[in-house]
C-alpha cells in the first residue's frame, strides 16, 4: 500500500504552530483565519458522518471539509458549480486568452498593498482591453470577458497577473451588429502593454498622492517620494509583459481551461511529494528552460513553505474573479441575448437546479463522480450511519 498524499493541512499541523510563534503580528487575520481553516479540514475538529455500504458492509468516516477559497482539498465541487453555470454562456465563436502580468518593482509594492494594487490592475487590464476593443481601427466594438487573478508563480513567489477570457468578437458601438475579430488574431499585444502600463502607472500614483499606499518594513524608505519614484522609474521604461496565447480549439477547450485556472489555489496537494525532517518537496515546472517547460523539483524549509503560502492569501471579501463589457453582472442575461441573436444561435435551455438537493447528488450531476458508490466493492451504495458532531471549543474564562 502506497504513502497517503501529503496534503498542505498536513504541513500546517504540523509546522503551523511554529510558525504562528515566528511570525507573531505579522500573520494577518485573514492569514490566520486560512490556516486554522486548512489545519482543520476533513479533520474531527469540524464534524462528519460515517458511512457503510449497504453490500459489502465497508465502513468509513467522512470529515467535513472547511470550504475555505484558498484550501487546495476543497475547490472541486466550486469548480465545476462555476463551469455549469459558464457553459450556458459561451457563444459560438472563437475565444482567446490574454494574460497581464505586473513588472517585479510592482509585485513588491502589491505584497504590503494587495487590496489596492490588485484593484487597480482589475481596473487598468480592464480599461485597456475595452478602451483598444472599442477603437475602429482596431475592432471598434463592445467586447466581454472575465478576468482572473493569480499571484503566483509555479515556486511559489509573488507573481501577480490576470488571465482574461475574451470571446472574438464584440456589440457594435450602436448594438446593431455582431462583429468579430479576424480568424485566429484578437488585439495588437504592444498597443495593449503600452496603454496597460501607462493607465496602472497613473492609477498607482494617484493611490500613492492621496496616502492609499502602506510601506512597512525593507519597503518603509518607499514612503518618501523621492524614493517612490525612483523605485517606480524602470518600469516606464520597460514593456509590461501582455501574452496572447493561441485562441481555444472550440468551447469544449474554455471549459477545460476555465477549469484548471478559475479555482486554483497557490499550490495543489498533488504536486506535493514528501514532508521529511522539516523540509518540503515540491514539483513544479521550470517555463525559462526552453520553450517546452520542464517538470523539476524543489525543496524548502517547512517555514518558507508556509510563508510563500502565505503570500497568496487575499484580503477578506476580495473577488478574484470578475466580469466586464457584456459579460458585466448587471447586463449578462440581457447583452448574451443580443449577442446570440446577432449570431443567429437560439439561447441555451436553463437547467435549474432543485431546491435543497443534497451535496452528493449535487456533486454527482456536476462532476460525474459518485460519493454514493461503494469504493470497494463496487456495488453498493454507502449509507449514512451516524453523525458526528463538531465538537465545541473549549471554554475560556476571559474575566
Amino acid at each position: 500500500m502506497g504513502h497517503p498524499m501529503l496534503t498542505v493541512g498536513a504541513v500546517f499541523r504540523r509546522y503551523g504552530e511554529a510558525y504562528r510563534a515566528e511570525a507573531g503580528r505579522s500573520l494577518s487575520t485573514a492569514q490566520q483565519r486560512v490556516m486554522t481553516a486548512i489545519e482543520q479540514c476533513r479533520t474531527a475538529a469540524l464534524g462528519g458522518h460515517v458511512e457503510q455500504c449497504d453490500r459489502c458492509e465497508h465502513t468509513r468516516v467522512w470529515y467535513n471539509s472547511c470550504a475555505n477559497r484558498h484550501c487546495p482539498g476543497c475547490q472541486s465541487l466550486a469548480r465545476a458549480a462555476w463551469i455549469n453555470a459558464r457553459h450556458a454562456e459561451l457563444l459560438d465563436c472563437e475565444y482567446f486568452h490574454v494574460v497581464f502580468t505586473l513588472p517585479d518593482q510592482i509585485a513588491v509594492i502589491a505584497s504590503h498593498n494587495k487590496a489596492v494594487v490588485y484593484g487597480m490592475l482589475f481596473r487598468a487590464v480592464a480599461e485597456t482591453l475595452r478602451t483598444i476593443a472599442a477603437d475602429p481601427q482596431h475592432l471598434g466594438a463592445e467586447i466581454g470577458f472575465f478576468a482572473v487573478l493569480h499571484t503566483w508563480g509555479s515556486t511559489l513567489v509573488h507573481h501577480p497577473h490576470l488571465h482574461c477570457v475574451v470571446p472574438g468578437g464584440g456589440l457594435s458601438l450602436d448594438g446593431t451588429r455582431w462583429i468579430a475579430c479576424r480568424p485566429g488574431f484578437f488585439l495588437p499585444v504592444r498597443v495593449l502593454s503600452r496603454l496597460f502600463r501607462r493607465l496602472f502607472l497613473t492609477y498607482l500614483q494617484k493611490a500613492f498622492d492621496a496616502g492609499e499606499l502602506r510601506f512597512g518594513g525593507s519597503l518603509a524608505v518607499l514612503a518618501d517620494h523621492a524614493a517612490f519614484a525612483t523605485h517606480v522609474a524602470p518600469t516606464r521604461r520597460t514593456e509590461w509583459v501582455v501574452y496572447a496565447k493561441r485562441p481555444f480549439a472550440g468551447t469544449q477547450q474554455v471549459l477545460d481551461y476555465v477549469g484548471r485556472y478559475t479555482h486554483r489555489v497557490a499550490i495543489s496537494n498533488e504536486r506535493l511529494l514528501d514532508l521529511e525532517e522539516g523540509q518540503v518537496r515540491f514539483r513544479y515546472k521550470d517555463y525559462r528552460a526552453d520553450a517546452t517547460p520542464k517538470v523539476k523539483t524543489m525543496t524548502l524549509p517547512a517555514m518558507e513553505f508556509i510563508r510563500r503560502f502565505f503570500l497568496h492569501v487575499l484580503p477578506a471579501g476580495f473577488h478574484r474573479i470578475r466580469y466586464y463589457g457584456f459579460l458585466g453582472n448587471r447586463v449578462r442575461r440581457e447583452q448574451l441575448a443580443r449577442c446570440r441573436h446577432l449570431l443567429h444561435r437560439p439561447a441555451p435551455v436553463p437547467v435549474d437546479e432543485p431546491a435543497g438537493i443534497d451535496y452528493r447528488d449535487r456533486c454527482e450531476a456536476l462532476t460525474g463522480a459518485s460519493l454514493r458508490a461503494c469504493p470497494v466493492c463496487a456495488e453498493g451504495h454507502m449509507h449514512v450511519i451516524e453523525h458526528l458532531v463538531r465538537p465545541r471549543p473549549p471554554f475560556s474564562d476571559t474575566s
